[in-house]
C-alpha cells in the first residue's frame, strides 16, 4: 500500500522558483531511492532527477542540472524538488516515483498522481 502524493505545483513566472513535495506512505521510505519525472503536453515522460535512499547521492537530467535540487527528509517520509530559475519549457506535470532499490536505477514501481507546474514567459 505504497502511496505517493505530490504537492506544491502552481503558476510561476519565468525566472521564478517553486518547491515541490512528495509525501510517501506505506513501505519503508528510507530504504528506497526516489525520482522525479515530468511530462509536458504532447510529450513523453521525461526523467528529471533522482536521489539515493540515504540522500547522499543525486543525479539530474542535463536540462535541469544547476537549477533543480532534489532532497529528502527520511524522518518525514518526504521527497522534495527545489526548482529555481524556471523556464517556460519546464512547464509539465511533475511526478515523484519510488525506485526499486537503494541506489539510482532506471526502474520505478510506484508513482504519484502528479502536480502541475506552469511557467509563464
Amino acid at each position: 500500500q505504497v502511496q505517493l502524493q505530490e504537492s506544491g505545483g502552481g503558476l510561476v513566472q519565468a525566472g521564478g522558483s517553486l518547491m515541490l513535495s512528495c509525501a510517501a506512505s506505506g513501505g519503508t521510505f528510507s530504504n528506497y531511492a526516489m525520482g522525479w519525472f515530468r511530462q509536458a503536453p504532447g510529450k513523453e515522460r521525461e526523467f528529471v532527477g533522482a536521489i539515493t535512499a540515504s540522500g547522499v547521492g543525486t543525479f539530474y537530467a542535463d536540462s535541469v542540472k544547476g537549477r533543480f535540487t532534489i532532497s529528502r527528509d527520511n524522518a518525514k517520509n518526504t521527497l522534495y524538488l527545489q526548482m529555481n530559475r524556471l523556464k517556460p519549457e519546464d512547464t509539465a506535470v511533475y511526478y515523484c516515483a519510488r525506485n526499486t532499490g537503494r541506489l539510482i536505477t532506471r526502474d520505478y514501481d510506484y508513482w504519484g498522481q502528479g502536480t502541475q507546474v506552469t511557467v509563464s514567459s
